[in-house]
């Protein structure tokens, strides 16, 4: 059975791949992004411009693109990396990662609440970077309390999104081929997006909340 899936973020790396792999699959797919591309136009698949998930206006454009869409899959991708260390603290970049990488997503999952049928799925891309017991190196600031605050967030919403039977997966890519990382991982952007989707088509209620990553492996908070 076909599914409507909305991806955040989808106009390149990641969310571009999974977009086509939910497509690949037969499902119909919104493709979400402040700017399109070419290789999403490509794909032919539904794609909404002008939305940027930190903004006001771009998440007005959201609600209205999608006012007559039934979710089945909604998958919060968007984010940023930015560095910062403790000898050259930059506030502005750690609160603009909050902004986009926690806030963001969870004002995305609350402001379409009304879209989402009962059973469907949501599924949060984080990092492993926003593992506490996995913290060995330090720095990354910004992008560490983050992603540690969206899994937090992610939790949260496993719980409160219960009673409709929505399941909540909260998913670490893997240190993925993407322009976000000068393209140095160590698996590319289409593998990471098939395991992904993979992970997501066998998410059931009682995996809710589940930190993994891409390989299915759970992660440590």
């Amino acid at each position: 059975m076909s599914n409507n899936v909305v991806i955040t973020g989808a106009n390149r790396g990641i969310g571009l791949a999974m977009c086509m792999h939910f497509k690949a699959q037969g499902d119909k797919v919104f493709a979400l992004c402040r700017n399109s591309s070419t290789d999403l136009e490509e794909l032919n698949v539904n794609v909404i411009e002008g939305i940027d998930v930190a903004s006001d206006i771009g998440v007005e454009n959201m609600v209205a693109a999608l006012s007559n869409v039934d979710i089945d899959v909604l998958v919060c991708n968007a984010g940023i990396l930015r560095d910062e260390s403790l000898s050259q603290l930059n506030v502005d970049t750690i609160r603009e990662q909050f902004e986009i990488n926690a806030l963001a997503p969870l004002r995305v999952v609350a402001t379409l609440q009304a879209n989402l049928n009962e059973g469907a799925k949501v599924a949060l891309i984080t990092s492993r970077m926003g593992s506490i017991s996995d913290n060995t190196s330090g720095g990354r600031y910004g992008y560490r309390m983050s992603k540690a605050a969206l899994n937090a967030a992610a939790m949260s919403l496993s719980h409160d999104l219960a009673s409709k039977k929505i399941a909540v997966g909260i998913y670490h890519p893997g240190y993925v081929q993407t322009e976000m990382v000068n393209y140095g991982g160590d698996i590319s952007a289409s593998d990471s997006a098939k395991k992904l989707v993979g992970l997501i088509n066998q998410l059931t209620q009682d995996q809710s909340g589940v930190f993994k990553h891409s390989n299915g492996s759970v992660l440590p908070w």
